[in-house]
């Protein structure tokens, strides 16, 4: 009996070494992949998808998808990627608020090849996403984010998009009264208003620019009160950078042109005209976000994403601009227009920027 004993002692002794064994080697191979085994295997997953694989993501300001303006035209560039290179369908979140905005970007960057934050304000969540997520990929459209390698970051030329449109305003007016009205204050929204300012008087010394920032970009009815006031007090052009709140300057501007009031609206991020219509819609200051997010988003299909880059597009890149049709502008005006954006681009002329 003794005998016995010992012999099943010594096989349970063994049995456990054994399953020990097991148990470490299994720990092994799970320390293997978080020290990069699994992430090795992921890249090589990437590198090997085909287009129809590769999807992308994009969380809006609070100015919503539909803003006939910023979002909406950074959402049309990644609708025309998947028309075009095949890509899996796009997918968006909406932010109501600020508060928003990180765990949109958590949701998107899951499953998703690219997630774009769209809007200056968006810089900190897109930071902290990408520090505490290294393996994601995102881009921000309008603020400059510096040695962050999985971010790519683009900034526009806004000021010299809006000089061109001032120089229309100057050049328009009959009242010598122009309006502009922003949305936020905030370095972007200033950058629009600098360069309007500069191109009215350089055409136009005599004239004067009322300004309203109506603190908000997806609120009509304050864009419909500021546009108000100002064709009150003898406004005849306003320009407005104020996404959806700037669609309120459209909705007075059209009621004072029934009732026969000569009043104009420029509008601002896409040809505006082909949403509210030229009889109300002098210009608009084109600011092309939806090539932008195309082409590095193409970029990232063709394997190019190039994180912690920074890009710029102003005239000389014709990321900002007139659009191509402008039945309100006389060709004498144009022609004047065209002698500016010469001069821009070739360094004749400087215009302010609220970045400096």
């Amino acid at each position: 009996m003794k005998k016995f004993l010992l012999t099943l002692s010594a096989l349970m002794l063994v049995f456990s070494v054994v399953l020990a064994g097991c148990g470490q080697a299994e720990d092994e191979e799970d320390m293997n992949d978080t020290n990069g085994s699994g992430d090795m295997e992921e890249d090589a997953t990437e590198e090997n998808k085909g287009a129809s694989d590769i999807s992308f993501g994009m969380v809006t300001d609070v100015g919503g998808v539909d803003d006939k303006s910023f979002n909406q035209s950074a959402w049309e560039g990644l609708n025309k990627l998947e028309a075009d290179l095949g890509t899996a369908e796009p997918k968006y979140l909406q932010s109501d608020s600020d508060a928003d905005y990180i765990p949109h970007l958590n949701k998107m960057i899951k499953d998703k090849d690219l997630t774009w934050g769209i809007g200056f304000n968006m810089a900190d969540a897109i930071i902290e996403t990408a520090e505490r997520n290294p393996d994601a990929k995102l881009a921000i459209i309008d603020n400059e984010i510096k040695d962050i390698p999985n971010i790519v970051s683009v900034t526009f030329s806004e000021n010299e998009g809006a000089y061109l449109v001032g120089v229309v305003a100057g050049l328009t007016t009959n009242t010598n009264k122009i309006g502009f009205v922003g949305g936020v204050d905030i370095p972007v929204i200033k950058n629009f208003e600098l360069g309007f300012l500069e191109g009215v008087k350089a055409v136009n010394p005599e004239a004067e620019v009322e300004k309203n920032y109506t603190g908000a970009f997806d609120k009509a009815d304050l864009g419909k009160n500021a546009a108000a006031t100002m064709f009150d007090s003898g406004v005849d052009i306003i320009f407005h950078a104020a996404g959806g709140t700037g669609n309120g300057v459209f909705t007075e501007a059209k009621e004072r042109k029934a009732n026969g009031q000569d009043v104009w609206v420029i509008g601002v991020d896409k040809d505006q005209s082909i949403e509210f219509g030229n009889e109300v819609t002098l210009t608009s200051m084109i600011k092309k976000v939806d090539e932008a997010v195309y082409q590095v988003s193409a970029d990232l299909v063709e394997g190019k994403y190039e994180g912690g880059s920074h890009i710029v597009l102003g005239l000389k890149e014709n990321g900002v601009g007139l659009p191509e049709e402008n039945p309100n502008i006389t060709d004498e005006i144009l022609a004047q227009v065209e002698e500016y954006k010469e001069k821009i681009v070739s360094g004749e002329i400087t215009v302010p920027s609220a970045y400096e």
